[in-house]
């Protein structure tokens, strides 16, 4: 088949075989390509797609980009049920069969070590976002509001707004109130993601903290307070995710979310 290649992971040779029905970028279902102790899983794909002046065009469609990104992880997710993959980045592109073997050659040596290291392995991601205090105030406000309402006659007056500060030293005392108030809510949600990376780093054999989350981009509600990968034994991952529950609810106002389980992005080495 013609096209270029499109590598999606470096493995050690694995048995099970991959499903039938599995497709990658452009369609195209993944194959094998062994070199020495190694295996390359490659798709084939179009020159006028992904040669390097309609890739770098590709790349600023963002429509696109998540396609192709979404054909991708699911090729990885295939490989980190039979195998633990060493993943490349995005539109990983060779001109042929020769060029990845090439690769594979160059780059043995580091591939081997790596693959070792993350051999029955896989990454789990742990977040913790801290509701914004705004939020707490208006969806407190709304439910006193609500409760009022509720045990009021329909057609008795409205309950009176709070009370406004009836000086310019009481609005400063209430403004500095509230600022200490959300300072100890940011510590407080702080210190919880602390203890619990401290806790959940002892099932781990290693751990990358990564930046907080833009809310802008993610549109997660609140604020992302921790952001980490840990790199877990398959054996001790059932612990971990019973671990990582039962924290959900230990501090109100604190959500708790898990991923995985992934293939070792954070802890490949490659840019992914």
């Amino acid at each position: 088949m013609s096209g270029l290649r499109y590598v999606y992971a470096v493995c050690r040779p694995f048995g099970t075989p991959l499903s039938a029905q599995l497709t990658g970028v452009a369609g195209v279902p993944p194959k094998q390509l062994t070199h020495h102790g190694l295996v390359a899983v490659v798709g084939h794909v179009p020159e006028e797609d992904f040669a390097e002046r309609p890739l770098r065009a590709h790349l600023e469609d963002l429509d696109w980009l998540s396609a192709t990104a979404r054909a991708h992880q699911n090729v990885i997710d295939a490989l980190t049920v039979v195998t633990s993959p060493l993943p490349l980045r995005l539109a990983t592109v060779f001109l042929d069969d020769s060029g990845v073997r090439t690769m594979m050659e160059q780059r043995e040596d580091a591939f081997l070590r790596t693959l070792d290291r993350l051999d029955g392995r896989v990454e789990w991601g742990v977040k913790v976002y801290a509701e914004s205090p705004e939020a707490s105030e208006s969806t407190e406000s709304r439910e006193a509001s609500e409760t009022t309402e509720s045990s009021e006659n329909p057609d008795s007056r409205p309950a009176p707004s709070p009370a406004k500060p009836v000086s310019g030293r009481d609005y400063l005392r209430q403004r500095r109130g509230q600022h200490r108030a959300h300072e100890e809510k940011w510590e407080r949600a702080e210190e919880f993601s602390r203890r619990l990376h401290e806790t959940l780093s002892g099932y781990a054999e290693e751990t990358r903290i990564h930046a907080p989350q833009n809310a802008a981009l993610s549109h997660a509600p609140g604020r992302n307070v921790l952001n980490a990968a840990y790199l877990v034994p398959r054996s001790e991952s059932e612990a971990f995710v019973e671990l990582v529950d039962r924290t959900k609810d230990d501090s109100p106002g604190l959500r708790v979310e898990l991923t995985g389980p992934w293939a070792a992005y954070s802890f490949s080495g490659e840019d992914s």
